[in-house]
């Protein structure tokens, strides 16, 4: 079967600055990526469905047919669901109570009504928002039938330790692990090092740290290679981000290969309790959220110096630098550098070079085609300034 994730165009412009450099299906939520999770449920040849600048990285189908299967990226997967996917015909088309597409094959046409619970991502403060109901959802089916490495003795538990399931390679010593609000998954050659408390749930994905002495509360996800330490609170990384030294981090989501300064701190509350308010590059203004608590939201390869504070809601795009002895501004679009002086665009070439040794870290090359990515982007980041 030809399984093809595509992008809801309307949804990916939602999901901001965190879609720049990946389709909707390829974001992290609880464990899995959105593609992942469908994948354990239908197997198949996978492909992607999404803005032309992205599809070296995230190749589309070769040859298409009416019997290929064409599954929203932004739409969590769970048994039931996959099952009515793959009982779709040719021409037919799964459709939520609520009238959203989850899904259709060949052309779509005929509506199929799906009764089920549909868990999806509208909004990128949606990561963080449904992220605990879906790591819990992870570790059932990843952890179902399989026994965890034993939790070893130096560690504090409170609550279910049927809650905690060690990968192999993974160490999880002299650490407080609380199950009492949600399960602890520790990836393959993940690492929790001594004096860390961790609060349920919580998903160390493969090779992620906790260094000495972290406070881990959940519903918090940090993906593959991320290392941390500090506070966090409701903080989604996706992937290769670190966020190493003191300083509190909630309700956020991290992109991939950034760097949070020791001593950043991100505001998640204003101080008059009011709504949050969120910048979306659609509307090119702040829009309501309806939440009370929304930290950081940051793009690929953005980084901050010692000592950054970030306001409440502070949205960053790609590729920013920043540089602040106060708070910067709440938006920050793709690409600049600096703080409440003022900002420049960065040089491109000076980006790569950074990137390319930041990435060599982790034993990943900067290939052509990712500076092609990120040249797409550079070159249409300035309607947004």
């Amino acid at each position: 079967m030809t399984v093809i994730i595509y992008d809801p165009a309307e949804v990916r412009a939602n999901l901001l600055p965190i879609t720049y450099t990946r389709p909707v299906g390829a974001i992290r939520l609880g464990i899995d990526t959105m593609a992942e999770r469908w994948k354990s449920f239908i197997n198949g040849e996978y492909y992607w469905l999404t803005e032309d600048y992205l599809t070296e990285l995230f190749p589309g189908a070769p040859d298409t047919s009416d019997t290929d299967l064409y599954i929203a990226g932004n739409i969590v997967a769970d048994a039931r669901l996959a099952e009515a996917v793959c009982a779709l015909r040719p021409g037919q088309t799964l459709l939520a109570d609520d009238g959203r597409e989850i899904a259709h094959r060949g052309c779509g046409g005929e509506q199929v009504a799906y009764t089920g619970n549909v868990i999806a991502l509208d909004h990128v403060y949606d990561i963080f928002v449904k992220n605990g109901e879906v790591l819990r959802m992870d570790f059932d089916r990843i952890t179902a039938g399989r026994k965890s490495q034993p939790v070893d003795t130096s560690n504090i538990v409170l609550g279910d330790s049927s809650l905690i399931f060690i990968e192999d390679g993974a160490t999880v010593e002299a650490a407080t692990l609380n199950t009492r609000q949600g399960p602890i998954y520790i990836g393959r050659d993940a690492s929790v090092m001594e004096g860390c408390h961790l609060r349920g749930p919580i998903a160390l994905c493969s090779h992620a740290t906790a260094n000495m002495g972290t406070l881990i509360y959940g519903a918090t996800t940090l993906g593959p290679y991320c290392k941390v330490g500090g506070e966090l609170n409701n903080v989604v990384m996706l992937g290769y981000a670190n966020k190493a030294h003191d300083g509190f981090l909630g309700n956020a989501v991290i992109g991939e290969w950034c760097n949070l300064g020791g001593g950043t701190v991100a505001s998640n509350l204003k101080n008059d309790y009011t709504e949050i308010k969120l910048w979306n590059y659609t509307a090119h203004r702040f829009l309501r959220t309806g939440l009370q608590f929304c930290g950081l939201i940051m793009g690929d390869h953005s980084k901050s110096a010692i000592n950054t504070s970030f306001n409440t809601a502070t949205v960053v795009g790609v590729g920013c630098n920043i540089i602040s002895e106060g708070m910067p501004r709440v938006f920050i679009p793709s690409f600049l550098k600096g703080g409440t002086a003022g900002f420049d665009n960065v040089n491109l070439n000076d980006f790569f070079a950074i990137a390319r040794r930041v990435m060599a870290r982790r034993g990943v090359e900067l290939s052509d085609a990712h500076c092609r990515l990120f040249q797409a982007i550079f070159d249409f980041a300035d309607r947004y300034k």
